[in-house]
């Protein structure tokens, strides 16, 4: 009977032992398959590198002046930790416009092609939102810059601005571009917004010729981004998405000539929108030349210093003497 009974123990403990080799087989290939996932994904990243400021300018399939104009101005000096990226949705582009940014792709290796989104004023939201998904899957990155292709930027004073607003130490994330805060919201026109229901005005958001994100702001939006509400205007939208975080020092910079017609030219300016391609090449040149933007500064309307200790409504009244 205690033979019996031992052997019987015996068989229950191999079963038990041969069940822990199993799951401890199947524990081990499982580890070693996400250490081979893991490592696939670090390596792509690391051969993309890593970057101080991400670039990413809106483009379009068409707009191959514009893209070749900006890469002989102001991306023709590298700039160590920088990386740009021209975004452009390929959905139902012709195949003469396939070939081509295949070729430019082979040329210049700085397009993000999405392919399925076609490039419209009406997908304008939906392209930054890939547009942040993807860069911040693919990228490592401390600052993302998004802007227009007629924009014109100053690669060298923004990233001298960026270590003066790292050297504060504020331990906020950066959220960085001229502001406005009354904006009263669209009821026509190719803007009009139908279902929104959160105020008379939009809320403070930074002008989308070109605005700063830090990185975890770009992490909140492309982990989000399946969840978000999309309005007609992107940077509307991403002001609304980042207007319940607290730990964000939004930054209205009068030097972001960024609003939908320039405010005119002024030696100051870090970022100056609305720039046709002709434009953007006499202003680089002088730049280049001399430091100077502008053979004379002028002023097309005013500008203003955000107030953010009054209502939104009341927060940005223009005045002379402001770039």
């Amino acid at each position: 009977m205690l033979i019996r009974h031992f052997k019987g123990t015996t068989k229950c403990l191999a079963g038990l032992l041969l069940l822990a080799l199993i799951y401890a087989f199947y524990a081990e290939t499982s580890r070693v398959q996400e250490q081979r996932k893991s490592a696939l994904v670090d390596s792509s990243i690391n051969k993309r590198g890593s970057f101080k400021l991400l670039i990413i300018i809106l483009s379009r399939t068409s707009d191959v002046a514009r893209r070749e104009a900006i890469r002989n101005t102001w991306l023709s000096k590298n700039h160590n930790g920088v990386k740009h990226l021209f975004i452009i949705g390929t959905s139902g582009a012709s195949a003469e416009l396939r070939k081509h940014l295949t070729s430019e792709t082979k040329t210049h290796q700085d397009l993000l092609l999405l392919s399925e989104l076609q490039d419209s004023y009406d997908t304008l939201t939906e392209k930054v939102l890939q547009s942040f998904s993807r860069v911040y899957r693919d990228y490592k990155f401390e600052y993302l810059l998004k802007c227009d292709d007629d924009s014109l930027v100053l690669v060298d004073k923004l990233l001298t601005e960026l270590e003066k607003w790292e050297n504060r130490g504020t331990g906020k994330e950066l959220y960085w571009g001229f502001f406005n805060g009354k904006a009263q919201v669209k009821q026509s026109g190719p803007w009009k917004e139908t279902d929104w229901i959160f105020c008379d005005y939009y809320l403070p958001y930074a002008l989308g010729g070109g605005y700063v994100l830090s990185r975890r702001l770009v992490q909140f939006i492309a982990e989000n981004s399946k969840i978000l509400k999309s309005y007609k205007s992107e940077d509307i939208s991403v002001g609304l998405w980042l207007a319940p975080l607290s730990n964000i020092e939004r930054k209205h910079d009068v030097r972001f000539d960024t609003e939908y017609r320039s405010r005119g030219c002024s030696n100051e300016y870090i970022i100056t929108h609305k720039q046709g391609i002709q434009s953007m090449n006499t202003i680089y040149q002088m730049y280049k030349a001399s430091g100077a933007l502008c053979m004379k500064e002028v002023r097309h309307r005013n500008s203003y210093q955000y107030d953010w200790s009054v209502p939104p409504s009341k927060c940005c009244n223009r005045q002379p003497g402001i770039p």
